[in-house]
């Protein structure tokens, strides 16, 4: 039992030792995880940033003041109300996105980063949204954001803080401001229709006015070939009817120059002028006839004394023409041993 009191006695001490050199250890060494930074003071005035990874401070002496995380962050931006340059009240929400870029200037440049930048963006949206009319605060939201942006990067630079972007959620302008804009947009919409039936309207007609021409053009033409085609056709009966009429009077013409071609003209003359005296004698009651023009054979010797006669008179209209064709050559030879 005084053995156990006096081991006792020896290792609580180094037991007490041990633990406070775990503690120590525990206290001297900091894991700082990716993206994140810690700001050391010493005696209650900055020391130093350590990065992520291993690092080591003075028990006691040193302590972590702050932990920055240098990852994007993204906040929501509250509600709130705006007047546009045309006087309308709008109710405007929004996104803000930002990251630190100096962990000091964060820490010690403002007491929370977090909260200024939030009101800063309240505040810049707001003169931003006083610039515009409340047409262009619909149209342009990106040139809006890009301004917030801007205004908000050029206030912010002394807190170490960066903004990458500002998306503007909802902007919702007063009940009376909507119904006035549903009206226009519905006038607005009935104006495209009326527009659009016009416009229809007005081809139809532009398309009928162009199917009638060309119908009235495809017409005239048509009626054109119409006639020239029948033009054509008439000419060529016409050639053909004067072709046939010319062989039959050749043909004629052979058959009356031999003696059995004169004896039937000599019948066709008498039958002709037989019919003819009938034909005068149904029409009249009294017929006066010439002494001997009831004969046949009187009316068929008068009508062979003209063919006689035609006869003779082609005959010698042919001997002249060929006495004339034989003399040429004869005087051109006279004419030649004249020369000579």
């Amino acid at each position: 039992m005084f053995l156990d009191v006096i081991l006792s006695a020896i290792f609580q001490p180094i037991i007490w030792f041990f633990i406070l050199i775990v503690v120590i250890l525990r206290s001297s060494i900091k894991f700082v995880p990716q993206n994140m930074t810690f700001l050391i003071e010493r005696f209650g005035k900055f020391k130093s940033v350590q990065n992520a990874g291993l690092n080591f401070i003075i028990p006691f002496i040193d302590r972590v003041a702050a932990r920055r995380s240098l990852k994007e962050q993204a906040v929501d931006v509250d509600s709130q109300s705006a007047i546009t340059k045309d006087n309308i009240s709008l109710s405007v929400d929004g996104v803000l996105y930002f990251r630190v870029l100096d962990p000091y200037k964060a820490t010690y440049g403002v007491d929370d980063y977090v909260f200024a930048v939030t009101q800063l963006a309240q505040t810049t949206m707001r003169s931003e949204l006083g610039k515009m009319e409340l047409d262009k605060t619909f149209e342009e939201r990106d040139l809006l954001n890009t301004n917030i942006v801007a205004a908000i990067n050029q206030a912010s630079a002394a807190w170490g803080v960066q903004v990458l972007r500002y998306e503007i959620k909802d902007i919702v302008p007063p009940q009376s401001v909507m119904q006035a804009m549903e009206a226009q947009m519905k006038a607005e919409r009935v104006k495209r229709a009326q527009i659009l039936e016009s416009e229809g309207d007005r081809q139809a007609a532009i398309n009928r006015a162009e199917g009638k021409k060309a119908s009235v053009v495809l017409a005239a033409e048509a009626e054109k070939e119409e006639q020239v085609l029948r033009a054509e056709g008439e000419a060529k009966a016409l050639v053909a009817v004067a072709d046939a009429q010319a062989k039959a009077l050749v043909m004629v013409g052979k058959a009356a120059d031999t003696p059995s071609g004169q004896k039937a003209v000599q019948l066709e003359l008498a039958t002709k002028a037989i019919h003819a005296k009938e034909m005068i004698a149904k029409q009249s009651s009294l017929v006066l006839l010439p002494d001997g023009a009831t004969d046949a054979a009187t009316v068929v010797t008068q009508a062979m004394a003209i063919i006689q006669k035609i006869s003779a008179t082609n005959a010698s209209s042919v001997a002249t023409q060929s006495s004339d064709t034989e003399a040429q050559p004869s005087s051109s030879t006279d004419t030649s041993v004249w020369n000579k």
